[in-house]
């Protein structure tokens, strides 16, 4: 038990690092650490990879806390944006973990892996949308896109930078604003997420002890006392390392990952 916390403490910092270099947040590495973690354990392959996501969705609670207060701070929150956006959020989060529920492990861990293969190619070349050059979205539109990001968000494990960025920079917002806003909508994605795996796993056989629902605690904790420290530090050096080289480092890593999930669930 002491080396497997010692894992997740170091999984928290690794986490953390990852966060603060890309600003994507941790979720996609998160995520496939903790599938491989819990195999490991010999946890019930039924559960192990619904165990992840909501694990990791936990996570995000804590962590997106301390990001939202140091954007706000700064002014660089679009609140107008945030409440039509987290409406949609929160139903299409709920929906998520609903969708995720009926899925088989190994499914879902196929489809994690198509997911982490998509962002490493936008990583890679720096895919992006193309400017959008209509109005600024309306509250429906925005409502319409956060239950999107929600859902895709909470299948995933994630707290939906890699989808709410790119849509809010679509949309004219500035690029410091489309960070924190999409900072601030990470909360409600992993609220939500983590709620309803708690209920949608509670009481079912094949889940480890020390398990809240589908929340793993130890990983929960483990993670969450490490990762904000090494945000910081991760945002410390985005500013002193080649961001194109870090940025391709790690879309090899996601697309090694990804390879690794599709690979191993096809044959």
């Amino acid at each position: 038990m002491l080396l497997t916390l010692l894992m997740y403490l170091l999984l928290g910092a690794a986490a953390g690092v990852t966060a603060g270099l890309f600003g994507i947040g941790g979720g996609l590495l998160i995520v496939p650490v903790l599938v491989f973690s819990f195999s490991l354990q010999g946890i019930s392959p039924e559960v192990l990879t619904h165990m992840a996501v909501a694990t990791s969705l936990a996570t995000i609670v804590v962590t997106s806390i301390s990001s939202i207060l140091a954007h706000h701070k700064r002014g660089a929150v679009r609140w107008s944006l945030f409440r039509p956006l987290a409406l949609g959020i929160l139903v299409g989060a709920f929906l998520g973990v609903k969708t995720a529920g009926r899925l088989e492990g190994e499914v879902l861990q196929l489809l994690i892996g198509c997911f982490a293969l998509a962002v490493a190619a936008q990583l890679a070349f720096g895919m992006k949308p193309a400017e959008n050059a209509g109005r600024a979205p309306s509250a429906a539109g925005l409502g319409a896109a956060g239950g999107v990001i929600g859902w895709v968000s909470a299948l995933f494990g994630i707290g939906g930078g890699t989808l709410t960025v790119p849509y809010l920079s679509w949309r004219h917002v500035r690029i410091q604003e489309a960070v924190a806003t999409s900072s601030a909508c990470g909360l409600p994605i992993a609220l939500m997420g983590a709620c309803a795996n708690v209920y949608e796993g509670w009481g079912h056989t094949g889940l480890a002890d020390w398990s809240l629902g589908y929340v793993y605690l130890p990983a929960f904790f483990g993670i969450v006392l490490t990762s904000p420290f090494f945000a910081r530090l991760g945002a410390h050096w985005a500013h002193r390392l080649p961001a194109q080289v870090l940025r391709r480092i790690f879309a090899i890593f996601l697309a090694l990952v990804g390879l690794r999930f599709i690979i191993g669930n096809l044959m």
